[in-house]
């Protein structure tokens, strides 16, 4: 195609107008010396993101051959308003960003010359550092339905058990190739779309990432991170999951249902059982840890039960989408 653009770079906005500001202050100069476009999707925000980030855009004097604002018809969650900005645009590559990132100098470079040494590379991904500079995990194995028991256990005896079972994978210097990546930051090839189709949008946030990974796999395609590249990644700045995690409180209604989808989509209704009934033996295995070691709690455990949700009916798309 005649006017397609090497790079599109699409950054879903809800309610964040600073740090997407902030985001695209830090790629302007990355993407000065490439045939790139910044396309924001906000995400029917409902407050003043839109005008925010407009007039800021005009401010810079940036033009939408530049960076493009769009609207979206509702809160289509991340999946959705990921799509409609790769729908918008015809590039060889999309960088999916969150907007609670900041790209560090020469980061896009080393993406795209990653991709080209690379060429069965379907996703590259950088390095996502902290606010204060401390390494995220950002490569992982599919989470696997034995694997829940690993994950809600949190007993390290049962890490070492089951080690083929834990999902994060350790931070390293070199190049890998996980199976899947976080979508904080992710270099997706034009040809993976039409290979694969775009995210899938009756996710609405969470496992969207993981679902897409194996669907690239499965279509012959690698995953590659290439800790060179570095983004910083303000976890948690455009959800509140994070904040809910550390806090110990009930993770949001669509967090599970999106779980039950995954599970269901990669391993049947036998897979989903089996995931949820290790869940619910981990879990049982952590409250005898805590009761041994006299760290017993009054804050609620809901995780037993809201795994459970939509189970059957685990195609449904989640009650967050219009």
């Amino acid at each position: 195609m005649a006017n397609r653009i090497v790079l599109a770079v699409i950054i879903v906005n809800y309610r964040t107008a600073h740090l997407v500001i902030d985001c695209v202050q830090s790629l302007l100069p990355e993407i000065s010396e490439i045939d790139a476009r910044i396309i924001i999707v906000d995400n029917q925000s409902g407050d003043d993101s839109v005008s925010r980030i407009q007039t800021w855009l005009e401010e810079q004097g940036l033009p939408s051959s530049l960076v493009l604002l769009l609207e979206s018809p509702g809160n289509l969650g991340f999946s959705g308003g990921n799509n409609v900005g790769i729908r918008a645009v015809s590039a060889e590559y999309y960088l999916l960003l969150n907007s609670d990132t900041i790209v560090h100098p020469g980061a896009i470079r080393i993406l795209l010359e990653t991709a080209a040494k690379f060429p069965k590379a379907g996703i590259v991904s950088p390095r996502l550092l902290g606010a204060s500079g401390e390494i995220q995990m950002s490569c992982f194995k599919f989470h696997r339905p034995l694997g829940e028991l690993v994950d809600s256990a949190q007993t390290s005896i049962i890490d070492r058990l089951m080690q083929d079972f834990v999902i994060r994978l350790p931070p390293t210097m070199d190049v890998m190739e996980p199976e899947w990546t976080s979508f904080a930051c992710a270099l997706v090839r034009r040809q993976v779309f039409e290979e694969v189709g775009l995210l899938d949008d009756e996710f609405f946030m969470y496992f969207e990432d993981v679902e897409f990974c194996y669907r690239t796999r499965k279509a012959g395609w690698t995953i590659v991170h290439n800790p060179a590249a570095e983004v910083v990644h303000f976890h948690g700045g455009s959800s509140s999951f994070e904040e809910s995690v550390r806090a110990r409180k009930r993770l949001p209604k669509y967090y599970y249902e999106s779980r039950t989808r995954y599970f269901h989509t990669l391993f049947g209704w036998g897979g989903l059982l089996i995931a949820n009934m290790s869940c619910v033996s981990g879990l049982g295995i952590a409250l005898l840890r805590k009761w041994l070691q006299g760290k017993i709690t009054g804050n609620p455990e809901f995780k037993g039960t809201d795994i459970w949700l939509n189970f059957l009916s685990p195609n449904k798309k989640s009650s967050m989408l219009p």
